[in-house]
């Protein structure tokens, strides 16, 4: 069963409430004022990177169209924000009938992102435009800093798989986006099992030290695994001591034992120790999983171990570090009136601060030198120069209210691998630095 389509709920019955109470009051003000009506564009970008980062990664589009399709004002919503005398009565009958019927383009899920670039840009009325704020950056805030944060340590893990193990360490409804985002970051697996069954990702898990604590011995609880999962299973070794739990466990098991965990400790040393000791007992084909509150640089400090798969959970699941991108959703343009034909008028906040934006519908596109390597972000708000013209980062996701641009997460997975492979080497740097584009404005 593929299930990256289902387009299932997210255990509510509506999006529509997952926004933020000032987006209904000035929808109730501008329809009262007459202006809710005047077609609006909104762009989502980033003034800058976490800190020290090189690239960004997108993530979490595909769960914006489903949020998109799944914004709707039911009876019960409706009745609630009659009750808390939020809104009035003609606003509540606009309500009533609200779908998004506007554009939205964006940077496919999966590309990788720079300061200013518009990852993405909805079109309508102001008033439809308005309401999607809230919930279109709650989204692609998480998503893609755990996708950033996935894309990093998978750069660390090289051709060593990772599994992602953090839905104990953040909301239950996050933990199932998390292992969507690490798994389009180049994570392979998940220990959660609706990520498994919403997003089709493979799903891992065996044990944990509750279930050796359980038996009278190690042997027992090594017996009782192996003898519901096979030999090929990966048994935990580290409750007790762990030179004896690797030799009960390949007597156990046998040669043929699929993988030892070991979940503390000093990761190096132990992982050395434990590879010697079962190759002295034939056992040369068993692989050594580590865990243990992992992150990039951790991982990049086991390269040089005999480790064969790392399990990450908790520097995962927040970011490591940065658990958002702090991107914004910005009215860039509007028309002068709400006829269908009237042009649009670039706006932008200016502000004291580093909170200024940049007026006008903007594209976007990578320029390449001669071997395809990405030099620079170049964004601008009038015509596309010719030789940009086929780079544009931005594609159609939404067309009419309509979404055009669904696809497998496979599909988004893949992207990010080519595209940040397209990046200069010195992106894959874990150390801190710049970003590894300039962003150009023309």
């Amino acid at each position: 069963m593929n299930t990256a389509d289902l387009g299932l709920p997210v255990a509510v019955p509506s999006t529509a409430l997952f926004t933020d109470q000032y987006e209904l009051t000035m929808l109730q003000a501008a329809l009262r004022s007459g202006t809710a009506e005047r077609r609006s564009v909104f762009e989502v970008f980033t003034r800058r990177l976490p800190e020290g980062r090189r690239y960004g990664v997108v993530g979490g589009t595909g769960r914006v169209l489903d949020a998109v399709e799944n914004f709707r004002f039911d009876e019960t919503i409706l009745g609630f924000l009659r009750e808390r005398a939020i809104l009035d009565e003609p606003t509540l009958r606009w309500l009533a009938d609200f779908r998004f019927r506007g554009d939205i383009w964006g940077y496919p899920e999966g590309e990788v992102y720079f300061p200013g670039s518009p990852i993405m840009r909805v079109e309508g009325t102001f008033a439809e435009a308005v309401l999607l704020e809230t919930v279109i950056l709650s989204i692609l805030n998480h998503d893609s800093a755990v996708a950033a944060a996935a894309s990093r340590m998978s750069v660390a893990a090289g051709a060593r798989p990772l599994m992602e193990m953090g839905a104990r360490r953040t909301h239950e409804l996050s933990a199932v986006a998390a292992s969507r985002a690490a798994y389009l970051g180049g994570f392979h697996t998940t220990s959660d099992l609706a990520a498994g069954f919403r997003y089709n990702i493979p799903t891992v898990g065996t044990s944990a030290h509750a279930f050796t604590l359980l038996h009278d011995t190690e042997r027992d609880a090594f017996t009782a695994q192996v003898d519901s999962l096979g030999s090929g299973t990966t048994l935990l070794v580290d409750t007790f001591d762990v030179t004896e739990a690797v030799r009960t466990a390949v007597e156990v098991a046998g040669p043929g034992l699929g993988a030892v965990r070991i979940d503390s400790g000093d990761l190096l040393l132990i992982a050395h120790r434990v590879r010697q000791q079962l190759d002295e007992l034939g056992a040369t084909k068993t692989k050594i999983v580590v865990t243990s509150d992992l992150d990039e640089y951790a991982i990049a400090s086991l390269a040089a171990a005999p480790v064969d798969a790392y399990g990450v959970g908790t520097q995962l699941v927040t970011g490591s570090g940065h658990p958002t991108c702090s991107m914004v959703y910005k009215l860039v343009a509007r028309a002068d009136s709400e006829e269908p034909g009237a042009p649009l008028r670039p706006v932008a906040k200016k502000s004291m601060g580093a909170k200024t934006s940049i007026g006008g519908r903007k594209w976007a596109a990578r320029r390449l030198d001669e071997d395809g390597v990405a030099v620079a972000e170049v964004i601008g708000t009038g015509p596309v120069p010719a030789e940009l013209a086929d780079r544009q980062l931005a594609v159609p996701l939404v067309s009419a209210g309509e979404v055009v641009a669904r696809e497998p997460l496979d599909a988004a997975r893949e992207r990010h691998i080519a595209a940040r492979a397209r990046l200069p080497l010195s992106a894959t740097q874990l150390s801190r630095g710049e970003p590894v584009l300039p962003t150009e404005y023309v």
